[in-house]
């Protein structure tokens, strides 16, 4: 088990290109993905594989309808029958993802507090017992990743950062005030759907949004990750080595068939 891994970590420090590398946390592993193939690496050293959903590549064109399948791919390897999470939990976060929709008859007030509580619920669904280290090992072996030193922190000499301006608390940052702004400047008369289409324009913008910040090195644009930057200082904690393990073992298993 551990051989392979770091053959495959010294490969991919000496590859020219590597795929562009996302990831999620979870209670017992580390989800890696890549516009192809995920994989998710678990605490007790099982690594189970899959593929991506590849939509058409008309909507992956198509500004705002790109984001929205973006954000939905995102979570393919959560919600598929063969994916990582059991049916219980799926069915948890599907209620916790199209919870918002079905508050549309709502009142103002109750619809925000239904809103918010659901949002927790999302939050304690995933980011619960080892999650919040895990979270940190995610970012530090993308990170490792990025910058060739997968091997070196495998073996613990190197420590890239538990922060990356990539991580999906970073776009929550950002729709939550594009939807708060969306909602009060709806130049439409209030309907049944009104919350239903402002909520879903929103995501698609504050999609878009994110893709032009991730894109630049402006001050401008970077301030708008200081926000979710400071939230990871909660949703991330400082893995341990074998934590960061798990991670570079999901890393390794994407990085295996990318590179093949």
């Amino acid at each position: 088990m551990r051989a392979e891994p770091l053959d495959l970590l010294h490969r991919g420090d000496a590859a020219f290109a590597l795929p562009k590398l996302g990831g999620m946390a979870r209670p017992n592993g580390v989800v890696i993905v890549s516009e192809r193939y995920w994989a998710f690496a678990s605490t007790d050293g099982a690594v189970r594989e899959g593929r991506m959903p590849k939509p058409p590549e008309a909507l992956n064109r198509l500004p705002l309808a790109r984001g929205l399948v973006r954000l939905f791919a995102s979570l393919s390897p959560l919600f598929r029958r063969t994916g990582i999470a059991k049916p219980r939990e799926r069915w948890v976060l599907l209620v916790a993802v199209l919870g918002p929709f079905a508050f549309v008859a709502l009142p103002g007030l109750w619809a925000t507090v239904a809103g918010v509580t659901v949002t927790l619920l999302l939050l304690v669904t995933l980011l619960h017992g080892r999650a919040l280290n895990l979270h940190g090992a995610e970012h530090r072996a993308i990170a490792a990743a990025e910058e060739r030193r997968l091997a070196a922190t495998w073996n613990g000499s190197a420590k890239p950062s538990r922060f990356s301006p990539r991580c999906g608390t970073n776009f929550a940052a950002i729709a939550m005030p594009v939807t708060f702004l969306a909602d009060r400047v709806w130049p439409l008369a209030p309907a049944l759907w009104t919350p239903v289409v402002v909520l879903t324009l929103s995501l698609a913008l504050s999609m878009e949004l994110w893709r032009l910040v991730q894109r630049s090195s402006g001050r401008f644009w970077q301030a708008f990750l200081l926000p979710g930057l400071a939230m990871q200082r909660v949703t991330t904690r400082e893995p341990r080595l074998e934590e960061t393990q798990v991670a570079l073992a999901a890393v390794a298993s994407v990085l295996r068939r990318e590179l093949a």
